[in-house]
């Protein structure tokens, strides 16, 4: 099996024409060098003024602009962790500029049978399964173009994005 990372890996998020879908799961993930000052911010009530997330915000509105779909369902347990609530003060910045992210309750994602794993479907086409490791390191993404892999893959980007809901919504319904 070849993992794509590096540079390879973020070719991915401009290589596709129409949409690019990603179900998170994890509760955490291992932070990038650029994102530690951030979450420390945070957590001490600090401002931030997102420059650190720039070119992401800018990716977003370029696909936004040319009719490419982005969104992500992020499965998240109760009560929220530190990381979580974290990315959801990023998502309140990423989603103005074309990052369509929902949320879903593990508990429901668990209930709908949705799988466990971390991925990207790029134009219903091609699975980025990533592999992360023990400290939620990302080691890199397995391509997948097998059919019927990525049928199943498409079933529960489906379920998954109809059964979750956007952050605002999530966050005072309590779900």
């Amino acid at each position: 099996m070849r993992l794509v990372s590096g540079d390879d890996f973020v070719r991915l998020f401009s290589s596709f024409d129409v949409s690019a879908f990603r179900l998170e799961t994890r509760e955490r993930y291992h932070l990038a060098k650029d994102e530690e000052e951030p979450l420390r911010r945070f957590l001490a009530g600090e401002p931030d003024d997102m420059v650190w997330m720039r070119e992401w915000f800018d990716l977003m509105r370029s696909h936004a602009a040319h009719g490419r779909s982005f969104r992500r369902v992020r499965v998240v347990s109760h009560p929220f962790s530190d990381y979580t609530r974290f990315s959801m003060a990023v998502a309140r910045h990423s989603i103005p500029a074309g990052d369509q992210i929902h949320y879903l309750d593990r508990v429901e994602a668990e209930r709908l049978g949705l799988p466990r794993s971390d991925w990207w479907l790029f134009d219903d086409e091609r699975l980025a399964l990533l592999h992360l490791d023990t400290d939620d390191v990302l080691l890199g993404a397995e391509i997948i173009t097998d059919p019927a892999t990525v049928e199943q893959h498409r079933k529960w980007r489906d379920l998954a994005w109809e059964h979750a809901i956007p952050l605002e919504e999530f966050v005072t319904s309590g779900a």
